[in-house]
């Protein structure tokens, strides 16, 4: 089972480099022919299973009719010996049916975790963190659910006319008291889903919505700390967390009431199978036997319908997940090429790029066309809310352009595959944050890195001397609960690996907003030596000081560009911050 279900992942390519991985409604058929191929074979095992639950009432039935009558130990001990290797197979069975589970949870994780990942990045760029982290507790549920109990109850229910069938032949009424004691709880059941779906939902949804916004706060702690925040914030957790829970206790309470009603239910038909049983057994209608087995078989036809509606809200929320994965792969995996690109070394050429966000009319981008050729510095000025920003995430291929494109030697840089545009590409961006890990990890963009090539980019940096000097050196760790660093520091490390590899096109998104005089020189030194290496560089900066070292400047003002041209004959009009700074002097 595990082997057929981990072909089935891989018979259309690997995750990470088939050709399939970006496309999300061939990534969803897929993981669902996994799982369903999975249950196929789930389901054929409990077809054995169900037969072999019959042994004991069998056994029973056998031990009063004939071992009682006949006083025969040999037979006794016949049937003993079946009885016990049938049940050795159930329990193999039922081992190998969990197995079939386990294999099917980690063939759908094996499938949909990177593409899950792709798309919850993309997601936290247009929406936050914490769509991302969302979507990757989801996948983790699921997976959890597919290896619990509660999955293996539909595929009992459904084989449950094995039981039925068996009563109806040790007697019609006994099949018929079968038959209206399932109907029951089908009902039940179905009762109990109309009473919690809608209840379920909205406070699944609201529970999400709180841990999404506790999450996204908590990353601003510092803040919150210092300000005395954490009361007022904790008033807005509270009710929408309350919120949650009432709409959680009150599914629950309905879902409890309709489990115990019908666990009630199933304890009086067996007493009441019991009843008939003794009835037929005085009418010499039947066996002793036959009522002993009766009465285990109701039961065991019953219990399924009776764990389903126990594990109702389970499936409910596994439901609900699968919904907002699919969701997630259709509105946020980036649909772009898996064909690795070679390095280039051509022009940048913005052509009749525009960028509207999503839900909002009125474009951030209109229009902007300019080329840059290898060797160039470009510097980007302009007011706040010009769309500064917007214009570096476009031309690093973070954002889709809503028309137009962004071209690196002709290829669009949003449809360039991602692993080996990393290697042509070099960004600073205005939010500087390093990941989880060392110095020397994060300068290698986390991969297994050469270490001359980390040392040439700190060089180029030039924060070699300054790492020489923390606890570790290059083997520091750096994240949450590790090292404090400096603003100036964090910036400049993010700058080393924002030119590791010696990228041939460079964009930097307020290189300097962290940086004292020593650092914005190196700043400009690291610039002017990549220019001369042949590199296209683009800086986006508020402050003057590191614009001259461009080439060329663009002046945007309301998502345009007003002046584009040679930073002698370019005009920038000034924003308030270097207004100020003027008259400061």
């Amino acid at each position: 089972m595990r082997d057929t279900v981990q072909n089935e992942t891989r018979s259309k390519g690997q995750i990470l480099g088939g050709n399939d991985k970006n496309n999300p409604g061939l990534l969803i058929a897929q993981a669902k022919r996994v799982f369903l191929s999975g249950l196929i074979y789930a389901a054929a095992l409990s077809v054995c299973l169900n037969l072999l639950q019959l042994t004991m009432p069998l056994f029973m039935l056998q031990v009063h009719d004939r071992v009682l009558n006949s006083q025969s130990m040999e037979t006794l001990v016949m049937l003993m010996i079946l009885a016990i290797g049938a049940l050795v197979v159930l329990g193999v069975l039922e081992f190998i049916r969990a197995l079939s589970f386990q294999a099917i949870g980690g063939a759908l994780v094996r499938r949909l975790n990177m593409p899950v990942l792709a798309a919850a990045v993309q997601a936290s760029v247009d929406q936050g963190l914490s769509r991302a982290t969302q979507s990757l507790r989801d996948i983790t549920e699921l997976r959890s659910f597919l290896t619990s109990s509660a999955v293996t109850a539909p595929l009992d229910a459904a084989w449950s006319p094995i039981f039925l069938g068996a009563l109806f032949v040790l007697h019609p009424l006994f099949g018929l008291i079968g038959a209206v004691s399932a109907a029951l709880l089908v009902c039940g059941g179905l009762i109990t889903d109309m009473l919690t779906r809608q209840l379920t939902k909205e406070a699944n949804q609201t529970n999400v919505e709180a841990i999404s916004k506790i999450g996204a706060s908590l990353r601003h702690a510092e803040a919150i700390e210092a300000m005395g925040m954490l009361p007022a914030l904790a008033n807005r957790w509270r009710a929408l967390q309350m919120q949650a829970l009432d709409g959680f206790e009150a599914s629950g309470s309905r879902s409890k009431a309709m489990s115990s009603v019908t666990r009630s239910l199933r304890y009086c038909i067996q007493i009441i199978t019991l009843a008939a049983g003794a009835f037929l057994v005085l009418e010499q209608a039947i066996t002793p036997g036959a009522m002993m087995a009766s009465s285990i078989l109701v039961g065991r036809l019953l219990i399924p319908f009776d764990s389903v509606i126990d594990n109702w809200r389970q499936w409910v929320l596994a439901i609900a997940g699968w919904r907002r994965l699919q969701a997630t792969l259709k509105a946020d995996l980036a649909i772009r090429q898996t064909m690795p690109t070679p390095h280039s070394s051509g022009d940048i050429v913005v052509d009749k790029l525009v960028y509207a966000a999503p839900g909002l009319d009125v474009p951030i981008i209109k229009g902007i066309s300019f080329s840059l050729s290898p060797g160039e510095v470009l510097g980007v000025v302009g007011p706040s809310a010009a769309g500064k920003s917007t214009l570096a995430r476009l031309l690093v291929g973070i954002l889709r352009p809503t028309s137009g494109g962004v071209f690196l030697d002709g290829n669009n840089t949003y449809l360039w595959e991602r692993s080996s545009f990393g290697q042509v590409v070099g960004y600073l961006p205005q939010s500087v944050s390093l990941l989880e890990g060392t110095i020397r990890e994060n300068i290698g963009r986390m991969a297994d890195s050469d270490p001359y090539k980390v040392l040439d980019a700190a060089r180029s940096a030039d924060i070699h001397d300054m790492i020489g000097r923390l606890p570790l050196g290059y083997d520091t760790p750096v994240g949450d609960g590790h090292l404090t660093l400096s603003g100036g520091q964090r910036q400049r490390i993010a700058l080393a690996r924002c030119l590791y590899n010696r990228p041939r096109f460079i964009v930097l998104d307020e290189p300097n907003a962290n940086l004292d005089a020593i650092g914005e020189r190196a700043l400009i030194r690291a610039i002017r030596h990549a220019r001369d290496d042949g590199a296209i560089v683009i800086i986006i900066a508020h402050r003057p000081a590191i614009m001259q070292v461009a080439d060329k400047l663009l002046v945007l003002e309301n998502g345009r560009v007003a002046q584009f041209g040679p930073r002698t004959d370019v005009i920038p009009v000034p924003t308030p911050g270097e207004v100020r700074e003027v008259a400061a002097k």
